[in-house]
């Protein structure tokens, strides 16, 4: 099969757009970890802020990769669950979180 380097490339670039930063597959790891309410994402995760979260929390809204569900209740409840779209990206994230347990173990290795 001939691959298409610029079609690839270009492949590399949007998904790096979508799950790319600091936050993002953290936050997604932890609404599939079963965290659905913002203050158990947030505790979920040292040193994010509230302001972060939010911010990206609606950006993974936006690219539909969580639901963002507000029940009426006195408080206001609101939910995040990652969809259908994000757990195809499951295999993805568990193959990075294995790779960075690798990868670190070859740092800390002696030369």
């Amino acid at each position: 099969m001939i691959r298409n380097q610029q079609e690839e490339v270009q492949a590399l670039q949007d998904t790096i757009y979508v799950i790319g930063g600091k936050w993002r597959l953290p936050i997604i790891n932890s609404i599939c970890n079963g965290n659905k309410r913002f203050r158990e994402i947030e505790r979920s995760i040292p040193g994010i802020t509230t302001r972060m979260l939010s911010r990206e929390l609606k950006d993974l809204e936006m690219n539909k990769l969580i639901t963002r569900t507000v029940y009426d209740e006195t408080p206001v409840l609101v939910e995040y669950e990652s969809t259908d779209y994000c757990k195809s990206f499951g295999p993805v994230i568990l193959a990075m979180i294995a790779w960075g347990k690798e990868h670190k173990k070859k740092i800390i290795q002696k030369s």
